[in-house]
């Protein structure tokens, strides 16, 4: 089995650092959602950083409006290990 790291480099606005710091408030009144998995022991931060960037890429590999997703995806780069 191979495995790929990649890094992106993202870009977002003020209003979807906002939108995603409210959505991690909400989620902290809904402890056992799904949502919590894998996240135990992170800060606010963190979360609201991992919450954009899992909004833009799924817009991107969805294909939502990948125009939008193009402007923020600044940079990638992958790394191959077996």
């Amino acid at each position: 089995m191979e495995t790929v790291e990649t890094t992106f480099t993202l870009t977002y606005s003020d209003d979807q650092y906002e939108r995603a710091r409210e959505y991690v408030n909400d989620m902290k009144n809904h402890p056992r959602r799904v949502f919590w998995i894998g996240k135990k022991g992170k800060s606010d931060e963190e979360l609201i950083i991992s919450h954009i960037a899992h909004r833009i890429l799924s817009g991107f590999y969805n294909n939502y409006d990948p125009s939008i997703a193009r402007t923020q995806i600044k940079e990638m780069r992958n790394q191959r290990s077996a």
